[in-house]
């Protein structure tokens, strides 16, 4: 059980400081705060328990990494459930601690759901939020397989993968909050419900799209992270 838990431990984290700082500072930290806490918690995970689970914390991730060939799908699923049980802990946490606050409410503040369309942040359309997300994950996966590749200079993976995060959130935070992740979709839209658990299917798909096309390309030899 020790790599399961240790990948509930890093999707609670990356939830509870990544939604955490939108919701708790947002206000205050603005959307570059906001891009680095999500980098920064992913960051700190990686060092913390990627010796022991590779710190996947994504459900894309992982099956990114049984594309291409470093994982089976038998190992793979326990990982998945982890993580998704990680991410609606994170956010059942922020929830309560943000709850904490006299003005705070979940239907006008909201938890860090990810969106798009009229209303929410930039109000880009759906072939827009579709679009990004696959190849913001795509671009993601292509990183993590690299940089956890055989020839890969290993104290450097955890940095280069978290700053790889911190720039997609820079760039696609008005689209779609990003995701590329969907247990970190799940587990804000599960409490925040209505139009984000409507949404939900697409920060499920994409991402999974985009990392198995990342894995597909590894395993074929087309990018090789092993050579």
């Amino acid at each position: 059980m020790q790599k399961p838990l240790a990948e509930f431990i890093g999707t609670f984290t990356l939830v509870l400081f990544g939604c955490g700082a939108a919701v708790l500072a947002g206000a205050d930290i603005g959307l570059t705060g906001i891009s680095f806490a999500f980098g920064l918690a992913l960051i700190g995970m990686a060092y913390g328990i990627g010796p022991v689970s590779g710190c996947h914390i994504n459900p894309a991730v992982t099956l990114g990494a049984v594309a291409a060939g470093r994982m089976t799908i038998g190992d793979a699923i326990p990982y998945m459930v982890a993580q998704v049980a990680g991410a609606i802990a994170g956010a059942a946490v922020l929830l309560m601690i943000a709850s904490g606050k006299a003005d705070y409410s979940l239907a006008t503040n909201g938890l860090g759901q990810n969106g798009w369309g009229e209303g929410y942040l930039g109000e880009y359309n759906m072939m827009a939020a579709l679009l990004f997300e696959i190849v913001a994950t795509f671009l993601f996966m292509v990183v993590i397989l690299g940089a956890t590749g055989a020839n890969a200079p290993a104290a450097w993976g955890g940095l280069a993968i978290g700053l790889a995060l911190v720039v997609i959130h820079l760039v696609g935070i008005n689209v779609t909050g990003v995701s590329v992740n969907p247990a970190r979709s799940i587990g804000p839209a599960l409490f925040a419900g209505g139009t984000a658990l409507a949404q939900l299917w697409l920060f499920i798909v994409a991402p999974i799209i985009g990392a198995v096309a990342a894995g597909i390309l590894f395993r074929t030899g087309l990018l090789d992270g092993e050579a």
